[in-house]
């Protein structure tokens, strides 16, 4: 089947829903050869054969190795090319920046990493990104970008791509991210929150696409990224999970979003800093307080080490943390709850204590097959949730708006769908 062909098969609707199928299947695992696409889709041979040798044309599906034969002729496998195009992912946080190249199955296969502070901007923080990005993709020998993924540690406008009033992210609240990387790489782009990436990442890690998960990120700030059957809750705005603006019963302290009360101001990494502080300004010692500059890592790690300051400041932080999540178990009763961060690096003197007080404050139906685990703290992680992202947006949200074209563009991410 010629290229022009091809195009005209993407204006057929029966055809068109029968190839994206077919592609998707061999992409996802589902099926590796002709045969069974057959058995799954219900299609003739002739037509399987017609729609197989469309979608190797297109670049999407080339044959492999022969498979097991099962009496007669082995059948020829298929494989999906993920090869044929990467996805450039930027991972900000608020004191370092990340970046990576994936191929289109979310195979990491080029990453950087930096220290950065994001309340430099965002003009400084993405020319640096990008510079970053050019130069794996230059190691990489320029592979086309077919699309790019970015998080970043704040509330997500998902529709228009920008943040909006990051409380950690001053000359952010607006900042069309979408727009910059569109321009600079060419290719459809997605945005979001830092943690629902990481959420995504789990769900990878797990190979549920079902999953009903919360990640929880305690970090220098605090955020949740929820999975509901294996989909990202975002809300109508995209500012669900923002556990850490949560207003606490009882507490005053001034939080950096401008209120007073918030979990953040109480058990986020910038608190758990500021009260160590305190401690060792009215005379604590120890050895928290012989550290001299505190991070929520060095407090996380001497907790660990058994320092009696850290150890308080750390359970106190937890049992904040736990009440706050033991809403969120009543109210979308998730089967995991996954604790990540640089404050959750205390490990199970930080886990127990959230434990204990969701399995005290959460409904017993909601917590009966409930588990809490520590994230695995990979590396990479917020990179294969970028990837994730873009995977899922390309083949599952937009794939029948771009597949006759053979790769995506910005001009048919954007139709109606």
């Amino acid at each position: 089947m010629t290229r022009a062909s091809a195009l005209r098969f993407g204006a057929q609707t029966d055809e068109v829903v029968s190839l994206l199928r077919i592609v998707n299947l061999v992409r996802t695992g589902e099926a590796g050869t002709r045969p069974e696409i057959g058995r799954l889709t219900g299609l003739g041979r002739g037509v399987v054969t017609q729609r197989v040798d469309a979608a190797i044309e297109m670049g999407f599906l080339e044959d492999g190795e022969f498979g097991p034969s099962s009496g007669g002729r082995a059948p020829r496998r298929l494989r999906f090319r993920a090869e044929q195009g990467v996805i450039a992912i930027c991972a900000l946080g608020a004191l370092h920046l990340r970046v990576g190249l994936a191929h289109l199955d979310g195979r990491i296969v080029a990453s950087d990493h930096r220290p950065w502070d994001i309340a430099r901007g965002p003009e400084e923080t993405l020319e640096v990104a990008f510079g970053m990005l050019d130069r794996l993709l230059d190691d990489a020998g320029t592979p086309d970008v077919w699309a790019s993924a970015v998080g970043v540690p704040g509330p997500v406008d998902f529709e228009h791509g920008m943040p909006v009033a990051p409380p950690i992210m001053p000359g952010w609240n607006g900042f069309d991210v979408r727009g910059r990387f569109a321009r600079r790489f060419g290719a459809p782009v997605w945005v979001d929150n830092d943690v629902n990436l990481l959420a995504l990442a789990e769900r990878t890690r797990r190979g549920d696409d079902d999953i009903d998960l919360i990640y929880c990120k305690i970090g220098t700030g605090i955020g949740a990224g929820l999975l509901t059957r294996g989909r990202i809750h975002r809300g109508a705005n995209g500012a669900a999970g923002d556990v850490g603006h949560v207003r606490l019963p009882g507490s005053v302290e001034p939080c950096r979003c401008g209120k007073r009360g918030c979990l953040e101001a109480e058990a986020g990494g910038w608190a758990v800093v500021r009260e160590a502080e305190r401690a060792v300004a009215n005379g604590a010692g120890g050895p928290l307080a012989a550290l001299g500059t505190l991070t929520p890592e060095s407090v996380a790690v001497a907790a660990m080490n058994g320092d009696a300051l850290a150890i308080a400041l750390v359970e106190h932080a937890a049992q904040r943390v736990g009440e706050s999540l033991a809403a969120l178990v009543n109210m979308f009763n998730p089967s995991v709850i996954v604790v990540g961060g640089a404050v959750s690096a205390a490990g199970e003197t930080f886990l127990a204590q959230v434990r204990q007080r969701v399995y005290e404050l959460s409904l017993p139906l909601a917590t009966r097959d409930l588990a809490i685990v520590r994230s695995h703290g990979d590396a990479d992680e917020p990179l294969r949730g970028g990837a994730a992202l873009a995977i899922e947006q390309l083949f599952e949200a937009t794939f029948p708006r771009w597949f006759a074209a053979g790769r995506p563009s910005i001009e048919r991410i954007a139709q109606v769908a």
